[in-house]
């Protein structure tokens, strides 16, 4: 059986780099800092710790974020968004700026959609 032959489509890599329920998320609160686990979980409290673990590893493992480690007791580890991962921030601007224009216009359906009061 010969394997599936795959034409590259940039949209489709960009999907499958970000496919992660949470990796848009991730990237948004690395943003121009550097941040350790705990300070990442804490700013997503419904996500499990398994979770963003599985996460942070698949977004290092893409070479989007990178994970910094320090020898000590108890490790300290650091999470930061690598060089192409920074590529990402203007379609992350983009992404935000549609999140709030499509919140909007779905306010003003819900306002259409009312009965007019007698």
């Amino acid at each position: 059986m010969e394997p599936e032959k795959q034409i590259p489509c940039p949209f489709v890599t960009a999907q499958k780099l970000l496919a992660g329920k949470w990796s848009i998320l991730i990237l948004h609160l690395l943003h121009g800092q550097t941040l350790r686990f705990g300070q990442l979980q804490k700013q997503m409290p419904k996500m499990t710790h398994a979770t963003l673990s599985k996460q942070l590893k698949l977004l290092e493992a893409s070479g989007l974020i990178v994970r910094t480690e320090y020898p000590g007791v108890p490790p300290k580890v650091e999470y930061s968004v690598s060089q192409i991962g920074e590529a990402f921030y203007p379609v992350l601007d983009s992404l935000e700026a549609f999140g709030n224009a499509y919140t909007q216009w779905q306010k003003q359906q819900a306002d259409e959609e009312k009965p007019e009061s007698l």
